[in-house]
């Protein structure tokens, strides 16, 4: 029987968001529906409701999210009703080439709900990356549930579910950043302090954050950053290569996604280094360097998309490293708001106040 919620949604580009009452349908026979416990607010969600993604309003936000399964297909077998879980944006169809070839996190047909969620009138509503989660229900694929320990705080492992997971895995996965490594990161957003975290908790020695925020930059230091640099005042090149010997860092990650951005991260590794991207670039944006550059630095150039991760790996131990004490994910939860508050949430995150704004339902 379906079920009618409370969610959030984008209704027009541009225009403030609606909190609506929304219809939740019974789930197909790989579906189930979720009872949201907390969803993090994060900058995709703004991107959709600006017309950054695609027009396919009207918009379900959210994303980020944990909660308990309430209700499952007749063929679910990955999850059980109960379950406490955190909701991704990557559940893997296991037959794909990418999944053949034993790349699953490139999946190329990732799997989301057979069924629409839909406003009372019945227009059908596009979910934030297949998920939707600025709603006291939702509806996805089995798939796009990792089970976690319950013992964990839900706005903390909802988190998870974008950002963080895309910070720590641009660091530890893409960048695979070895003990001992001199590792910097340009942009100490939500993404970019999550590459810090993880760069620690790689190992590496060395973790130089630049930004143009100073509180941005005392972030960064209460995640694990060594030396701090804001470009506004430094050449962050410069800045890099005096921190490191003059050679450069052993990886850079750009965080931010602009072309002014990426060629400091290429010019600030050092020889034969790597540089992650893992800022979302506009479709608009054009890089013009001298190809002679590339190939005499060597190294690797990469792109992370969600952080390389696989959610099934990555989601259990990052909640377990919580909570043993070894990795600060709690510090990443600035503000717990309620559902009716996403809009100012966005007006707060675009002023660069919070790491991150959590809807508690």
């Amino acid at each position: 029987m379906s079920n009618t919620v409370k969610g959030v949604i984008s209704r027009v580009k541009d225009e403030p968001v609606e909190l609506v009452d929304i219809v939740i349908p019974d789930p197909g026979p790989n579906d189930v529906v979720v009872r949201i416990q907390a969803c993090g607010v994060c900058h995709t969600d703004l991107a959709y409701r600006e017309g950054g993604i695609n027009d396919e309003y009207p918009f379900l936000l959210g994303h980020e999210a944990a909660g308990i399964v309430e209700t499952v297909g007749e063929r679910v077998t990955h999850v059980a009703e109960g379950d406490f879980v955190v909701l991704n944006w990557r559940a893997v169809c296991g037959e794909c080439r990418a999944c053949k070839r034993g790349e699953p996190k490139y999946c190329f047909d990732t799997h989301n709900a057979s069924k629409s969620m839909t406003l009372e009138d019945g227009t059908e509503l596009s979910p934030a990356l297949g998920i939707g989660a600025f709603a006291e229900k939702t509806l996805v694929h089995e798939g796009q549930c990792t089970k976690v320990d319950e013992k964990e705080d839900p706005a903390v492992a909802g988190l998870l579910g974008c950002g963080v997971m895309a910070g720590m895995g641009a660091a530890m996965n893409t960048g695979e950043i070895k003990r001992g490594e001199s590792v910097a990161v340009i942009g100490c957003g939500g993404v970019g302090i999550a590459a810090i975290a993880g760069a620690k908790l790689a190992g590496a020695s060395k973790i130089i954050a630049v930004d143009i925020d100073p509180t941005k930059l005392e972030w960064a230091k209460d995640f694990g950053a060594t030396d701090v640099i804001n470009s506004k005042d430094a050449d962050p090149v410069e800045g890099i290569q005096g921190l490191t010997g003059g050679f450069g860092a052993d990886v850079v990650v750009d965080a931010v996604g602009i072309p002014a951005t990426y060629k400091q991260a290429f010019y600030a590794r050092d020889l034969a280094g790597r540089v992650v991207l893992v800022g979302v670039p506009t479709p608009d944006m054009t890089l013009e360097m001298p190809l002679l550059d590339f190939f005499s630095r060597g190294g690797a150039l990469k792109s992370s998309w969600y952080g390389d991760c696989l959610p099934e790996r990555d989601f259990p131990m990052l909640v377990d490293l919580h909570l043993e004490g070894r990795l600060p994910l709690d510090k990443f939860v600035t503000e717990r708001i309620s559902l009716d508050a996403v809009e100012q949430a966005f007006e707060s995150m675009k002023a660069g106040k919070v790491l991150r704004s959590v809807v508690e339902i």
